[in-house]
């Protein structure tokens, strides 16, 4: 049961009924070991490179592209397409069958014989099949408003206007990333003796960094089609501030549930990485930069644009409190011995606000915190050893899943949805128990209900029993019994939430993986899917390695007009497709 303490005994954890709380999960954000996080330094201290390999856009910006990634062990190439589409054809959800942009990344060099295998089958997307030496088959869509207003903007010598961009805050959006051995492309397995790509969804965000960088290519070409020698290069700041957008739904939810022991570790490595920052003195040397920090994250905040009523609240509030903190600062940080005491009397303030003091606190400790961006992989396997008795097993429910074994399952709102796949398109849905149809496809995803019944199973076997013999008589308890044991005995364990529940929301899963990954800007669009933005704030590919960029984009800010119109406009001249 101590296996994955026994190292890590001298900074206490967080509990997990805090930590794996759905409310605080769905208030998560970037940090420093985020995935995009990690992949910016790491392509910064081992200096990958990247070039234009290949432009073949047509005046109109249809055809493809090809960029080279060099590290020190291997060479890959982002192969993008573009295609024209009807305005009617761009749709974000998995139905979709065009997009304006589709790429793989490819492990190798890509000859004529791959590109064609390539134009062939990765438009297609899901329909397609591609060679096990494709790494990521993704695609997107533009967000044509802001598209066609830097390209006019542009082409027409002027800079954009920095509001119109900060409504949308990117080019391209993605519609889905896949890898781990779908359609096709190469298994994670493949990656994980890699260097480059061995950490989990390294070589999908590493793609989507390079995208970021080819819409920016795109809009210079396209600028410089239409204006000839007065197109304007887009001013570095706003470059900065755009990222790459994405659309993601319910599909992402049931990852969560389906992969317990990655979340446990994702969520395990950032509270040992919160762990050791919590226990550091209060030191006063650190009151500006943490100053800076959280005046950063308001400014952020102030900026984010939601359609989402709820989201623009909780954000509202997280500013007033943010706000309030900021001014008792110099107060609390001369009367409490260190973080853990600041962050105990923030507890009055909104999980939001609570979160990104959380995340502020890491910024200041990188040589602590890095180090756990390396122990975000782990077993997946799921097992009891031998010689367990029924009584420990409840004892550790006891311990680890009292949120499940107290909950009331006869009634009607802890049963009210049920989770299955559409025929169409094997996409997740939810629907309401005994009003809609689907129910008997439902998912296993009713880990709650399920650790639950398995609970109240055992209360009624003699204690001595082993789990060996109780499995033998209810052998359909077998999946659960693994599960519980194997995360009742990890540091977080499950996420806990019974998503059944009529007022669960997927949101927090959504949002909780998707600040792992590194998103920013979390704009919901309902209660089931959500927008985000990555690498928004990042430096561009020839900043990648300076300080002054490389690690510290957190709460990306817009730059103002003024300062877009003060700057030296510098125009294309030729460069982009070169």
């Amino acid at each position: 049961m101590d296996a994955h303490r026994s190292t890590y005994t001298e900074n206490p954890l967080r509990d997990a009924a805090i930590v794996m709380a759905p409310d605080r999960l769905g208030a998560m954000h970037q940090n420093r070991i985020s995935f995009v996080r990690s992949l910016i330094r790491k392509m910064a201290q081992q200096e990958w490179q990247v070039t234009k390999h290949d432009w073949q856009l047509c005046p109109r910006g249809f055809g493809h592209v090809i960029y080279k990634l060099a590290t020190p062990n291997h060479v890959y190439h982002l192969v993008v397409f573009c295609d024209e589409i009807a305005d009617e054809e761009r749709n974000d959800r998995v139905i979709a069958e065009k997009w304006d942009v589709t790429f793989a990344l490819v492990k190798g060099d890509v000859d004529v014989t791959l590109l064609e295998q390539l134009r062939a089958n990765v438009p297609l997307q899901e329909a397609g099949r591609n060679p096990n030496n494709v790494l990521v088959l993704a695609r997107a869509n533009k967000s044509v408003r802001v598209f066609e207003h830097i390209v006019s903007a542009l082409a027409s010598g002027e800079q954009p206007e920095p509001k119109e961009l900060a409504e949308v805050g990117y080019i391209l959006r993605t519609t889905a990333v896949y890898g781990n051995g779908k359609f096709g492309i190469a298994d994670f397995k493949l990656l994980e003796d890699n260097p480059d790509f061995n950490q989990s969804f390294s070589a999908q965000m590493c793609a989507v960094y390079i995208l970021r960088e080819f819409s920016l290519d795109w809009v210079h070409y396209l600028a410089e089609q239409q204006g000839g020698d007065k197109a304007l290069m887009l001013h570095k700041g706003l470059q900065r501030y755009l990222g790459v957008g994405n659309a993601t739904g319910l599909g992402m939810a049931p990852y969560l549930i389906n992969h317990p022991c990655i979340v446990d570790q994702w969520m395990t490595s950032r509270e040992r990485a919160v762990a050791e920052v919590l226990a550091m003195p209060c030191d006063m040397q650190f009151e500006q930069p943490l100053n800076a920090l959280l005046v950063k994250a308001m400014r952020h905040l102030e900026q984010i644009i939601t359609i989402n009523e709820h989201q623009d609240h909780l954000n509202q509030q997280a500013l007033s409190d943010i706000e309030q903190l900021i001014e008792r600062l110099p107060q609390v940080m001369t009367c409490v011995p260190n973080w853990s005491a600041v962050l105990k009397q923030a507890e009055t303030m909104s999980l939001e606000a609570q979160e990104i003091l959380t995340l502020c606190l890491l910024e200041l400790y990188p040589t602590l915190v890095d180090k756990y961006e390396n122990q975000m992989n782990t077993s997946e396997t799921l097992a009891i050893p031998s010689g367990k008795k029924v009584e420990e097993l409840v004892s550790l429910m006891e311990q680890k899943y009292q949120w499940a074994v107290e909950a009331d399952y006869s009634l009607s709102e802890n049963n009210y949805w049920f989770w299955y796949r559409s025929q169409d398109k094997e996409e997740p849905r939810l629907g309401v128990r005994g009003e809609e149809i689907g129910e008997e496809r439902e998912l296993p995803l009713d880990i709650g209900r399920q650790a639950n019944r398995l609970y109240l199973a055992l209360t009624q076997c003699p204690q001595e029993m082993s789990v060996a013999e109780f499995l033998l008589q209810h052998p359909h308890y077998r999946a659960i019994t693994r599960r519980v044991w194997t995360l009742g005995c990890r540091e977080m364990g499950d996420i806990q939430m019974n998503v059944l529940r009529q007022d669960a929301l997927p949101m927090h899963l959504l949002r909780c993986k998707l600040a792992v990954f590194g998103a920013t800007k979390f704009d919901p669009r309902s209660d089931r899917w959500v927008r985000v933005t990555f690498f928004q704030g990042a430096p561009l590919l020839e900043e990648i390695s300076d300080p002054n960029y490389c690690d510290t984009w957190i709460f990306p800010i817009m730059p103002s007009a003024q300062d877009v119109a003060q700057s030296d406009n510098q125009t294309i001249n030729g460069g982009i497709a070169s």
